[in-house]
């Protein structure tokens, strides 16, 4: 089966969007729509380019430098399906995943439930940044991350104890 993901854009050498160099993807679509967004361009879901998820899996193989892959957007939640493969291969190839949501870590635990494809995702992501951003608590010292209202959460450790709150990530 192909999978194919509606795209804002690629970034193959990030090194703002988590640790190490990333390839990070920017998909297209966002219900959040926050004042003061950085990639408001991404909100119109019908806006962006079809991108084959085998495309992108093609590029990390290419690039044996990275460490990651990061999700980003508009909002990875509301295509789950296709990035789980995503997810799953990069995770195969020795890669971590990081994913940033506008939806909080509660609200995703509920979507986790209700859609088998929100939990197939969730559970090859290794740091979630969740919560939408609040340019009422904007920081330029925030390490990856752009509101203090957003947090770096370790999925992996708070999936095993299904934390509320969840454990946070230490670098």
């Amino acid at each position: 089966m192909e999978y194919i993901l509606r795209a804002a854009g690629v970034a193959q050498d990030s090194i703002v969007d988590g640790p190490g160099l990333r390839l990070c993807v920017f998909v297209q679509g966002c219900p959040h729509n926050c004042p003061g967004c950085h990639n408001p361009e991404t909100h119109d879901p019908k806006a962006g380019y079809d991108l084959s998820v085998e495309d992108i899996l093609q590029k990390i193989r290419e690039n044996p430098l990275l460490d990651g892959v990061t999700l980003s957007g508009g909002e990875p939640l509301c295509q789950p399906r296709p990035l789980s493969y995503l997810a799953e291969e990069a995770r195969k190839m020795g890669k971590n995943v990081w994913l940033y949501s506008g939806f909080t870590w509660e609200q995703i635990l509920n979507m986790r439930e209700e859609d088998p494809d929100v939990r197939r995702l969730l559970d090859q992501v290794d740091v979630l940044v969740d919560g939408p951003f609040l340019q009422s608590q904007r920081s330029l010292e925030l390490r990856f991350r752009g509101s203090s209202n957003q947090r770096l959460i370790d999925v992996p450790k708070s999936l095993a104890s299904l934390s509320r709150p969840p454990i946070l990530w230490e670098s």
